[in-house]
């Protein structure tokens, strides 16, 4: 028996909106799925709001993009509080089924929540047999991914699987031995291989993410598929600049290497570079660097703000000069691409898939990962150009991210979830143009 939560719109009955789905609907030869009727689609997350992180943000803006194209859409997620159940939320201004599942937190992590994994199958199971999806998208293979993906199977529903996950982010937070983590490393990208080996079709944001999760699985035929921003949600900012002021957005966690920009800073300060940092998020290392910042004596030049609204992260983006991500583990950044969508200049580390949004001397400068000195000497470029160079910086972004906007990427899952053919892995034009 489950509690009757305090945010529920109402309670969600199995096959209350949309069109339904009974199994008996026209295909064209191939055996696609029809293209003349909504689709009723089930997209399972081990993380979604009110998480705050990459993952989640995408999960939601698939969700409420697919609703306002006039799909059904339910999501299977772990319960955010005590509180499990199956109701209405609202998320981007639509209306969509949440069946929240009984969740434990994990203390190691400041905010993580997990679905029970011995009981997966059977509320795997159980929601498939009510909402009879005509497709699975699953988010990650960690619990709530592998449960939908066997029983999808054994039911011949079609599944899509996304990956945006490494397991090297989440090693801070096991409490397992150094000495054991390549081991675990190992152990996690071979269940990844098995959940993901009953997809249909498997994609990742980036052309790299693709190949890194190729190379670890073992899969083949990896589509990049950006995660996409809403682009007329972020506009950009002419005014001249008053200030020299460097943003940072994300989770204040180990592997964003935020100590690396604090030392930047720092340097940038030591030379007389006039500049204020902003630190836009929250994470269970708000409290180490807050101290670092007192070591290295910048603490009057650096803010915290914690988590923030919408509102407030769009003056932030408007009211910085350039934006600086030191992540050495960026699958995709969204961050970075509203970023680009509000005409900021990028410095990033040359890591993972941060060179496929941030073309070097173009819209911004990519550093040595960990390399403050690097970082400094990357930022100051950009602070210290003269306006007609600063200004082609932000141009720049603005140009590059019109490859990512999310309707773009929402038309692609469509096709994925019919079954039409992809003659080729569709990549992203940005993708194209840092490889070349």
């Amino acid at each position: 028996m489950t509690d009757t939560p305090p945010v529920a719109i109402e309670r969600a009955t199995t096959h209350d909106v949309g069109v339904l789905h009974t199994g008996t609907e026209s295909t064209d030869d191939s055996g696609d799925l029809p293209t003349d009727r909504p689709l009723r689609v089930l997209i399972g997350a081990d993380t979604f709001p009110p998480d705050v992180n990459g993952a989640a943000r995408f999960a939601e803006r698939l969700a409420s993009g697919l609703v306002a194209r006039g799909h059904e859409v339910h999501i299977v997620a772990p319960a955010s509080s005590r509180i499990y159940g199956t109701w209405t939320e609202i998320h981007g201004g639509e209306a969509l089924t949440a069946h929240r599942l009984r969740s434990w937190r994990w203390y190691p992590h400041d905010w993580l929540r997990f679905a029970l994994p011995w009981s997966i199958r059977r509320n795997s199971a159980r929601i498939l047999d009510e909402v009879r999806p005509d497709v699975v998208h699953f988010q990650s293979h960690i619990v709530v991914g592998r449960g939908l993906s066997v029983e999808a199977e054994q039911r011949g529903i079609r599944i899509v699987g996304t990956n945006h996950f490494m397991p090297e982010n989440m090693l801070a937070f096991t409490l397992i031995p150094r000495a054991w983590q390549d081991f675990s490393v190992k152990l996690a990208w071979k269940a990844a291989s098995r959940t993901f080996g009953r997809a249909a079709a498997v994609t990742t944001p980036t052309r790299r993410a693709a190949e890194f999760l190729e190379r670890s699985t073992g899969l083949t035929g990896v589509y990049a598929i950006s995660c996409g921003v809403d682009v007329p949600q972020y506009w950009p900012n002419w005014e001249a600049r008053t200030e020299n002021r460097v943003l940072f957005v994300g989770r204040v966690t180990g592997e964003k290497q935020i100590d690396v920009l604090l030392h930047a800073t720092a340097l940038l300060l030591r030379d007389s570079v006039d500049l204020t940092v902003e630190i836009v998020g929250d994470g269970d290392q708000k409290r180490h660097l807050e101290n670092l910042a007192v070591t290295l004596g910048v603490a009057d030049r650096v803010t915290f703000t914690g988590y923030v609204t919408d509102e407030e992260l769009r003056a932030a983006y408007h009211r910085a000069s350039v934006l600086a991500m030191p992540s050495i583990a960026e699958l995709q950044s969204i961050v970075t691409m509203e970023a680009m969508a509000s005409a900021l200049p990028i410095v990033a580390a040359n890591a993972m898939a941060l060179p496929h949004l941030v073309h070097d001397g173009e819209n911004g400068y990519l550093f040595e990962p960990g390399n403050a000195a690097d970082l400094a000497a990357k930022l100051r470029k950009v602070l210290d150009a003269p306006p007609a160079e600063y200004r082609a910086l932000k141009e720049e972004s603005t140009r590059l991210i019109a490859a990512h906007d999310i309707q773009r990427t929402l038309s692609i899952f469509e096709r994925l979830y019919r079954g039409s053919p992809m003659d080729d892995p569709p990549i992203d034009e940005s993708s194209i143009a840092s490889d070349a």
